[in-house]
């Protein structure tokens, strides 16, 4: 199966890429997931966090937001003491932190997924040229919704950490246009194209 290039780079990543990358997804557990893995990753390369994935599911129960929210201090020395756990204790207490950011925006708007889809109409979107391989690590859309999670409480989650969690997500598919999961999604999800606006640091993957 061709795919984008970063998907080739292991086993574990050619999965990811392969099931679960750029798919919309619209279930909250999986959305506190793959936006807590986000915050994992700061400051360390995706690898390390992806092949860590199943010690960091048992550390925080699957990432069920209801359970990490209630976490004490011992629960923060249980995941510190884990075997091949990444071990900041300053992520592991926004982790906790945000679960409970996370569940006042569910009280809010029904689902996070709900919250987050508002932001693009509950529309994929297709932005110019990344198609071709230009990526950029942060956009106009990815600042204005990192600061309103600020406002909200949400740490750890910065306009770069955000664009990643919207490709991850689906909200943006950032898939190559020879990939064939960048044909699957536009041809299974609603789309909607957009000029690029305030993109940062873009890099050509092509």
């Amino acid at each position: 199966m061709a795919c984008c290039d970063w998907a080739k780079t292991s086993a574990v990543n050619e999965a990811y890429h392969n099931e679960e990358w750029g798919v919309p997804l619209y279930d909250d557990q999986k959305q506190f997931e793959f936006l807590m893995l986000e915050v994992m990753q700061c400051g360390l390369s995706w690898t390390i966090v992806i092949n860590k994935r199943e010690i960091l599911r048992r550390c925080f129960d699957h990432f069920d937001y209801l359970k990490v929210a209630s976490y004490t201090n011992q629960d923060i020395a249980r995941i510190m003491a884990t075997e091949g756990m990444i071990r900041s204790q300053c992520k592991i207490k926004a982790i906790i932190h945000n679960a409970r950011c996370f569940q006042k925006i569910r009280e809010e708007f029904g689902s996070f997924s709900r919250y987050l889809w508002q932001w693009s109409d509950g529309k994929t979107i297709l932005y110019d040229k990344h198609d071709q391989g230009y990526i950029p690590a942060s956009n106009g859309l990815s600042d204005k919704i990192s600061r309103d999670l600020k406002k909200r409480g949400f740490k750890f989650l910065g306009t770069v950490t955000v664009y990643s969690h919207l490709q991850a997500c689906g909200i943006i598919n950032d898939h190559d246009k020879h990939c064939p999961r960048y044909a699957y999604i536009n041809a299974h999800f609603p789309t909607v194209t957009k000029s690029c606006y305030l993109e940062k640091q873009v890099q050509f993957f092509g």
